[in-house]
């Protein structure tokens, strides 16, 4: 016998049938129908867990986001090698494959920011986040001698970032010959000459 489902656990169903549509529809074109339609649920049941459907695209958004930010710190948190840490954030922001879906939905919020005010002011705060978890890592680096940085730690922070972006759109606009693999090399190339640190790691 089928049981039911707790009311978090509805919510949670409901913020990844809001990712899924926003992926499919555009974050600024998702209609209330769409989302029930994603979830299995009629429109008034998703209206009982989020009256108000931009409250529940809001929620969707910042749940996507957290991958690259809050996970991304949990990965390394405990490693105590600059050059460990500084290569497995390097890995872990870029898409897995080009159906990776919380960078397809990052796309599409960075096609509808210069419409949509709180689309833009999360992309900005989840660029300022990742540029300072990188400041972080590149200056214990550099206090610990490991690390020569070429420029101050914010520019070499807000390169990366923006590398990331760049590459990450280009996979999941599925380049014929750009994968994740060879993305990650692209972007260690630059972190190498930014820390003068050949970034060698085990496997």
């Amino acid at each position: 016998m089928a049981t039911r489902k707790k009311r978090s656990e509805r919510r949670a169903d409901l913020v990844e049938a809001a990712r899924r549509a926003m992926i499919q529809h555009g974050p600024g074109g998702v209609l209330l129908n769409q989302v029930a339609e994603e979830a299995g649920l009629t429109s008034g049941a998703v209206l009982y867990h989020y009256p108000d459907l931009s409250d529940l695209l809001l929620e969707a958004n910042q749940a996507g986001m957290e991958r690259f930010y809050a996970e991304r710190m949990r990965r390394i948190d405990g490693l105590t090698d600059p050059v460990e840490k500084l290569v497995v954030t390097i890995r872990s922001g870029l898409p897995v494959d080009a159906d990776d879906a919380d960078v397809r939905l990052l796309c599409e919020l960075g096609g509808s920011a210069g419409r949509n005010r709180v689309y833009a002011a999360l992309l900005t705060t989840l660029f300022d986040r990742q540029v300072s978890m990188y400041q972080t890592i590149l200056e214990q680096g550099a206090a610990r001698g490991v690390f020569t940085l070429a420029t101050d730690s914010q520019t070499i922070g807000r390169n990366l970032v923006a590398l990331e972006d760049a590459y990450g759109y280009r996979i999941v606009a599925r380049h014929p010959t750009l994968d994740a693999a060879e993305a990650e090399e692209l972007i260690l190339s630059y972190a190498r000459q930014a820390t003068a640190c050949s970034l060698e790691i085990a496997p």
